[in-house]
């Protein structure tokens, strides 16, 4: 079964930084797989933050750019999330998710709260 788990949440001031990281288990070929990172934030739907393929191919949202990146390392299983710039609306359950194929994994979440 593929699980992934979040890490790395917390409270940060305003124009911080944070790196959220996922380890997915499984008996997985895990370099195969398309990883995302979605965030929730109160009273409002899922959004894409980021995503990188397994030809680590890169997408960010437009409210992002600039601001994070994603990155993966397919030895340790690990996706990455690093946030600089950080700034009150970022803040929400961010959640890791792996998909592949008929795959589509989520994480239990992690809260990052910005505020001073």
């Amino acid at each position: 079964q593929v699980q992934p788990v979040e890490s790395g949440g917390g409270l940060v001031q305003p124009g911080g930084s944070l790196r959220l990281s996922c380890v997915t288990s499984g008996r997985i070929i895990f370099r195969a797989y398309v990883m995302n990172w979605y965030r929730q934030a109160p009273g409002k739907e899922r959004e894409l933050v980021a995503s990188i393929s397994s030809s680590d191919t890169t997408t960010l949202a437009d409210s992002v750019k600039g601001r994070f990146s994603i990155s993966r390392d397919n030895a340790k299983n690990m996706v990455y999330l690093q946030m600089t710039s950080l700034k009150p609306e970022d803040t929400a359950v961010y959640y890791c998710n792996a998909r592949l194929g008929l795959v589509n994994a989520w994480g239990q979440g992690t809260q990052v709260t910005v505020s001073s």
